[in-house]
């Protein structure tokens, strides 16, 4: 048998991810736009058909069916100018300028929303083929075959789902936090200087940039196990996911003021220690458990429904008792310790509520009863804004979508 080269097994295995399914049904679909327009009318090279495929096929089935008729609105206003202008002036400099201006203009008179620009682009691209279609009829005709086919492919073969991008967001974002408070664990050992403490502060700071593009990966996901007929659980894992990095985004908020904590116990001991041996220890020991506990949170709401949840959950339960057990020990000897330094002594106080923020944010039984109430939160405002989605979703087969 021969052997498949390197290449080729990365080419499929890129087309088995979202970004390369997305890339071949946008088109497939312009493709098959361009045929049934080449069929249907007598014009050569309908461009108009294909391009209308190309803007209503969306990333997800949910956007293709709540976007979709501003962006034909879109092509349509804009085929409509560039008809009107190649009739009467034809493409020069000055004229391309003023269907532009004019597309701009009148594409926010018609109400098509964030799609003004594809007014103007629909327009220029048509000017660009005024010789392929003599009537504005024409070009509206392509139009509508180009947002049919694009319609119909959404609905026949589903958008990829998105979930899998997004949990590896969410799962890097809690990478990224666990080896924040590994390196607090390892800085708490001996004498830190105030410059580096405020690098950790700095670090933790940045993480809010982190979240937001975190935040707009979830976005894609929600959408795409929205409708979606081939998942059968779309409110669930969308939930799950949410509520999920939310939680993540607390402990991020908590992270940054426990950092500042810290910055102002270096600030106040620049000649010593932060904290004694024994305590220091046990506070290196806790914070590397933290980590784990934070890792094991995000395992846990990345994990498919299916797929090892149940040891995921045993793997977090486990980090927060350890987790719970050193923290008592920590605040046992910082009691032990305030004689020997009263000073900030406050600051001890701050440092152990915020480790305890963590701990409660990341507890199981209250995530899951947030997780309860949350679902059914969604589902009523779903059907209560969106009621023609009940019968949408039953007709996909999707349950609650």
């Amino acid at each position: 048998m021969a052997r498949v080269s390197a290449p080729v097994i990365e080419l499929v295995r890129r087309t088995t991810e979202p970004v390369g399914a997305q890339t071949l049904r946008s088109s497939a679909a312009a493709v098959i736009a361009y045929v049934v327009a080449v069929w249907a009318l007598p014009h050569p090279a309908p461009l108009t058909a294909p391009l209308t495929a190309l803007l209503v096929v969306q990333v997800t089935l949910y956007a293709t069916l709540t976007t979709g008729i501003r962006r034909v609105n879109s092509v349509v206003v804009g085929v409509l100018i560039a008809s009107a202008f190649t009739a009467l002036v034809g493409l020069n400099w000055w004229s391309l300028g003023l269907t532009i201006f004019a597309s701009l203009i009148i594409g926010r008179l018609v109400r098509v929303g964030e799609f003004v620009p594809e007014v103007a682009i629909s327009a220029m691209l048509v000017l660009g083929v005024s010789q392929v279609a003599s009537t504005a009829w024409d070009r509206v005709l392509e139009t509508l075959i180009g947002a049919g086919v694009g319609l119909l492919f959404n609905l026949l073969l589903a958008p990829p789902v998105w979930v899998q991008p997004a949990g590896a967001s969410i799962d890097g974002l809690a990478r990224e936090m666990g080896g924040m408070l590994r390196a607090t664990g390892a800085d708490v050992g001996g004498h830190i200087s105030v410059e580096r403490a405020a690098d950790r502060l700095h670090a933790a700071r940045r993480l809010d940039h982190d979240i937001v593009e975190v935040d707009a990966s979830l976005r894609q996901a929600e959408d795409s196990l929205t409708l979606n007929p081939r998942v059968r659980q779309g409110l669930l894992s969308r939930v799950v996911l949410r509520t999920g990095l939310d939680t993540l985004e607390i402990c991020a908020v908590v992270l940054r003021v426990l950092s500042r904590t810290l910055t102002d116990l270096a600030k106040a001991r620049t000649d010593e220690t932060l904290f004694p041996a024994d305590v220091a220890e046990s506070l290196t020991e806790l914070f590397g458990q933290l980590a784990d506990a934070v890792e094991s949170f995000s395992e846990l709401i990345t994990t498919p429904l299916a797929e090892n949840a149940e040891e995921a959950e045993a793997g977090l339960a486990d980090a927060l008792a350890v987790s719970r057990a050193t923290r008592d020990r920590v605040a046992d000897l910082l009691l032990e310790n305030v004689q020997e330094h009263p000073r900030q002594w406050q600051l001890h106080g701050a440092l152990l509520a915020e480790i305890d923020r963590i701990l409660d944010e990341l507890d199981i039984d209250k995530r899951t009863e947030r997780l309860g109430k949350e679902l059914d939160r969604r589902s009523a405002q779903l059907h209560e804004r969106h009621p023609w989605l009940r019968s949408v979703s039953r007709r996909l087969g999707t349950g609650q979508s």
